[in-house]
């Protein structure tokens, strides 16, 4: 997998020193981690990056840094990773997204989410990727959809590691299979 990615307006990349203040910012905001959880075990910013960083090593993939090509500022995280816990629909890899609120409403995260899949279907010849999120996430699921992602009500599980009583329990798996995105490319 590449450890550059490009869009129109993005890149996607591999972490630098410089991008660990503002994702420390991103990931200390309430309303962008209003729909995450760390349900393994707390960690900080810099443990995520660290984690992202080994994952490259090992997997060939993992959350990238995003910056905006007209600026060089930096947008947030999107990428590949797997499933780290038992479900129905795993073993799987998924796509995933955490962008600074003032770039939310632009389109970025479906636009580095698309990246992010190409390279999952053309580097890594995955034969799925899915995404999954809270039913409240109603943005997450609005990307999930202009990604061509599909959804099925008996897909729906509740995640392992968070105790019966967590609001954040439940969860909507929308999936994308290989062939899809080629029709859909």
């Amino acid at each position: 997998m590449s450890a550059l990615l490009q869009s129109r307006r993005l890149i996607l990349r591999q972490w630098q020193d410089r991008d660990r203040a503002p994702y420390a910012a991103l990931a200390t905001d309430r309303v962008v981690m209003e729909f995450l959880s760390s349900p393994a075990r707390p960690e900080t910013p810099d443990q995520w990056i660290d984690r992202q960083c080994a994952r490259f090593a090992n997997d060939g993939f993992a959350y990238w840094a995003v910056e905006s090509r007209d600026t060089g500022q930096f947008v947030g995280a999107v990428g590949l990773s797997r499933t780290n816990y038992q479900a129905h629909f795993t073993p799987a890899v998924g796509v995933g997204w955490r962008l600074c609120r003032q770039y939310w409403g632009f389109g970025y995260a479906s636009e580095a989410a698309a990246a992010a899949l190409r390279s999952g279907f053309e580097d890594l010849q995955l034969e799925e990727i899915v995404a999954v999120t809270v039913p409240a996430n109603i943005k997450s699921q609005q990307v999930m959809r202009r990604l061509g992602m599909t959804y099925s009500p008996a897909d729906d599980f509740d995640h392992p590691r968070l105790p019966e009583h967590d609001p954040l329990r439940r969860h909507v798996l929308y999936r994308l299979s290989r062939q899809d995105w080629l029709r859909r490319t």
